[in-house]
């Protein structure tokens, strides 16, 4: 039987409705990547603050009062970059991440394996250098410098095992970034039982007793320090490199990636 006029509209705009919602749940999603190198700029505008702020006003220092331990296998001034291949390679690859930043969690899931290869390869020797300011700026927490610390006990036991976890954390990256996950030690602890080897008991009590926190601080530190803007920051030899590909957390491709490597390598 034909439809009525009347059924029609009212069907039309059915469909009208469950394309807004549809729409709104996509922008929803896209918004829910609060976080990266773009939104920081964003931050700073619209609440005066910005992130710099936060090196004032950064979450409570859980190494207060903590001897200073430097993990093994890092390198600079007090331990602040954790580098991964070959000592002699010509070119240097800097990353610059933070654990709860979901931008970084794009990076890592998309080309951490390949740069993890090249590294071993000799096309680049890898340094690695992590913020914590968004602890403070997504509302309080401890998630982005206890990951850290458990990074530290990581490096600690070996670079493969730093470089495995690391892999591990930001697979299971949580779905909302306000969320804290990883200022739960249970929950890092449980993550390091993905990578083979890695909860020896030194690496427990590192975790658990939160043993590298005053080395955390200054790895934090550095990025005030050295001017950084926001996270990820990726560069080899200098020269700063898109990593993002400008469609949500989405890394570019590891061969757009390899690309960009090879234009700057020297």
């Amino acid at each position: 039987m034909a439809r009525s006029k009347k059924d029609q509209q009212r069907e039309a705009r059915i469909r009208m409705r469950e394309e807004r919602e549809a729409r709104a749940r996509r922008e929803k999603r896209r918004g829910r990547v609060l976080m990266g190198g773009a939104l920081v700029a964003v931050l700073a505008l619209a609440v005066g603050i910005g992130m710099y702020a936060a090196k004032s006003s950064d979450s409570v220092d859980e190494g207060a009062g903590k001897p200073f331990v430097q993990p093994a296998h890092t390198t600079g001034e007090d331990g602040i970059a954790i580098p991964y291949g070959k000592a002699d390679a010509k070119n240097v690859l800097s990353v610059w991440l933070d654990p709860r930043c979901p931008y970084c969690a794009g990076v890592e899931i998309g080309l951490g394996k390949t740069v993890k290869e090249q590294a071993e390869a000799g096309t680049y020797r890898v340094e690695y250098h992590f913020a914590t300011f968004l602890d403070k700026a997504l509302g309080g927490g401890k998630g982005s410098k206890r990951a850290v610390n458990a990074l530290g006990a990581a490096v600690n036991e070996s670079p493969e095992k730093f470089m495995e976890y690391l892999q591990v954390l930001y697979e299971n990256h949580p779905e909302k970034e306000t969320d804290d996950t990883f200022g739960s030690t249970a929950t890092l602890l449980d993550l390091a039982d993905q990578v083979p080897g890695l909860r020896t008991p030194a690496f427990n009590q590192a975790v658990k007793e939160l043993t590298y926190m005053p080395w955390v601080e200054k790895v934090g530190q550095a990025f005030y320090d050295q001017d950084m803007k926001g996270t990820p920051d990726v560069s080899v030899n200098g020269t700063k490199l898109t990593v993002n590909s400008g469609k949500g957390i989405d890394s570019i491709t590891p061969d757009e990636f390899k690309k960009l490597i090879a234009d700057n390598l020297t």
